[in-house]
Formats: structure tokens, C-alpha cells, sequence
């Protein structure tokens, strides 16, 4: 039997995105055999993360793959009575293996933010890690669905664009940068301010995933609440923008926010897998190539479907405030986009 705390996190899983009730008829029984790899699965957000794809009955293959450290957390996971089948690898000499047949693949490698650490602190370490997993997936998965949560999003994301390029395998419907935290951010927060039950709340979060760069649109909120001012609202915005740092202090040097990145990387892999299964109306925020503004990637509201992306979606009626917001983070991502694409090109 499961544990109820199995049975919470599953509940909790399946009713945090749209259309839940359709989501929830696909059985493991009805459900496709999909494998998915985690690549950095022995880290901070890799072991938790993969306890949560261990409980997506939606998932028979789950891959593990780190530099080290992977035999005993596949081990450990594998002993949780779920539909999956775990496997997990060690070592460059094993990517490959770890990669192959994979539909999604996610990738949490690379180091966390300390505090101190800047933004290009994190770039210098983890653009290169990124650039390795990416050449290896282009060889042995390139049609998989790419979710990418290494930091810094908003150049990795890039990194990997260019890097499927040179490889002759981009496929801009299958690229996403997970942006997922900021939107569980924005929905926690604002349903605390507004005393409305969490559990109903949508908030939209557009633009890019660090700092100013992560626009929520409050105005957009659903259910909406008439009772914030217009300094609540601000406050709300740092928030969001600011949550990373406000774990990374809270931590005090001994970790950032792991656990709910890994609940957030969970929440949108499950979306994937239900595009790729066919279930109607599967929206969520992500980082993607897009038109919506003039730069290349921007993360907007996204259908998915079998095919990965299949609609991005617009940005919608935006407060004055929100439009001030936008202007304000279009040289920042352009800067971090530009940053990215140098680096995959020159090293």
C-alpha cells in the first residue's frame, strides 16, 4: 500500500497545473512507456527530484545519471514501490547510456548559489557542464524533451540552443528553460497576502528566470484580488524576484533552494509528459525560443502537446506597472541571451 505521505505528494502534484481532473484519468495502466533522465541526479535538486519522478505514475523509466554519487541514490529510490523502473550511472564513460530512449530529459548539474555568489560566478562554473550534457544528449536522445534548470536559465538555455544547432539536431519545440519556481513563488506569496486558499491561485510569470529579469503579472491573477495596494503589489514582485536569495540567506552558506526547485522541476516535467501523452490543455510558464517580445528566448505562458511546444502564448493585458517592468528587464536578458550564445560559440 502507499504511504498517505505518497499519496499527498502525488495529490499535490496533480492538481497544481491545469485541466486536473483530464490529467488525473491517465492511469499507469492507460499511460505510455516514457523514460525520463535526470542528469545531475546525486545533487541538491537531483535526489529530491528524482524521489518526485519516482512518484509520477506517469514515468516507467526513470535514468539517474552524476559524476559520482548515482549507484546509491538509484538504489535508495529504486526501492519505492512505484511504477518506474530505476536505473542510475556514474562517470562520463556512461552518459550515453544514461541518455538513450529518453523522451524528457532534465538537467539540475552543475553547483548551486552560495551566498556571495553572483549570477557570473555561476555562468563561469556551470556553462561549460551544461555545454558537455547538451552534446551528449544531441548524440544519443535528440528528440528528447530538454528541461533545463541549471542556472544561470537565462544563458544555459542559449548554451544548449547553439549547441543542438552545431549538431544539426535544434528543435526549438523541445527546448525549455524551467522557470516553474518562480511561478510556485508567486502563487505562495500572493495567496498569502490575499488570504485566498493557495490551492486555486494562477499566477503568470513572464520574461526571464534571475532577478529583475522575472516579471510576475499580478493582474493577472486568478483568483483576483481587489483587496492589495499598489505597494503590496510592488513588494509581492520583489518577493518573487528575489526568492532565491531569500533561501540562500536563510540557508546561511549550507545550501539554496533545493527542495522547491525540485518540486517545481517535478510540477513541469509532469506537464511534459502529459503533452507528450496527448492530454488537452496543458499550459504552463517556461523559458523558450519565442516571438512574443524581440528577443530570441522569453518565457511567456506555453501549450504543450505531443510535439513539446506547441503554442506560445502572448503576454495578455499588462498594468502600467507591469509594462514598466517589462522595459526594465529587456536589457538584462538581452545581455545574459548574448552571453550565452558568445560562450557556446567561442569555446
Amino acid at each position: 500500500m502507499r504511504t498517505a505521505m505518497m499519496k499527498s505528494v502525488r495529490s499535490s502534484l496533480q492538481k497544481s497545473s491545469s485541466s486536473a481532473t483530464l490529467r488525473r484519468s491517465y492511469s499507469s495502466d492507460s499511460a505510455p512507456a516514457r523514460k525520463v533522465a535526470i542528469l545531475g541526479a546525486a545533487g541538491g535538486i537531483g535526489q529530491p527530484l528524482s524521489l518526485l519522478m519516482k512518484l509520477n505514475p506517469l514515468v516507467s523509466s526513470l535514468s539517474l545519471y552524476d559524476i559520482a554519487g548515482t549507484p546509491g541514490v538509484a538504489a535508495d529510490v529504486s526501492h519505492i514501490n512505484t511504477r518506474s523502473e530505476v536505473v542510475g550511472y556514474m562517470g562520463d564513460e556512461n552518459l550515453g547510456k544514461a541518455l538513450e530512449g529518453a523522451d524528457v530529459v532534465i538537467i539540475p548539474a552543475g553547483v548551486p548559489r552560495k551566498p556571495g555568489m553572483t549570477r557570473d560566478d555561476l555562468f563561469n562554473i556551470n556553462a561549460g557542464i551544461v555545454k558537455g550534457l547538451c552534446t551528449a544528449i544531441a548524440k544519443y536522445c535528440p528528440h528528447a524533451l530538454v528541461n533545463m534548470i541549471s542556472n544561470p536559465v537565462n544563458s544555459t538555455v542559449p548554451i544548449a540552443s547553439e549547441v543542438f544547432k552545431k549538431a544539426g539536431t535544434y528543435d526549438e519545440k523541445r527546448l525549455f528553460g524551467v522557470t516553474t519556481l518562480d511561478v510556485v513563488r508567486a502563487k505562495t506569496f500572493y495567496a498569502g497576502k490575499a488570504k485566498v486558499p493557495v490551492a486555486g491561485v494562477n499566477v503568470p510569470v513572464v520574461g526571464g528566470h534571475a532577478g529583475v529579469t522575472i516579471l510576475p503579472l499580478f493582474s493577472q491573477a486568478t483568483p483576483q484580488a481587489n483587496n492589495l495596494s499598489d505597494e503590496e503589489i510592488v513588494a509581492l514582485t520583489k518577493r518573487t524576484q528575489d526568492g532565491g536569495t531569500e533561501v540562500v540567506e536563510a540557508k546561511a552558506g549550507k545550501g539554496s533552494a533545493t527542495l522547491s526547485m525540485a518540486y517545481a522541476g517535478a510540477i513541469f516535467a509532469d506537464a511534459c509528459l502529459k503533452g507528450l501523452n496527448g492530454v488537452p490543455d496543458v499550459v504552463e510558464c517556461s523559458f523558450v525560443q519565442s516571438t512574443v517580445t524581440e528577443l530570441p528566448f522569453f518565457a511567456s505562458k506555453v501549450r504543450l502537446g505531443k510535439n513539446g511546444v506547441e503554442e506560445v502564448l502572448g503576454l495578455g493585458s499588462l498594468s502600467d506597472y507591469e509594462k514598466q517592468g517589462l522595459e526594465a528587464l529587456l536589457p538584462e536578458l538581452k545581455s545574459s541571451i548574448e552571453k550565452g550564445i558568445k560562450f557556446a560559440n567561442q569555446s
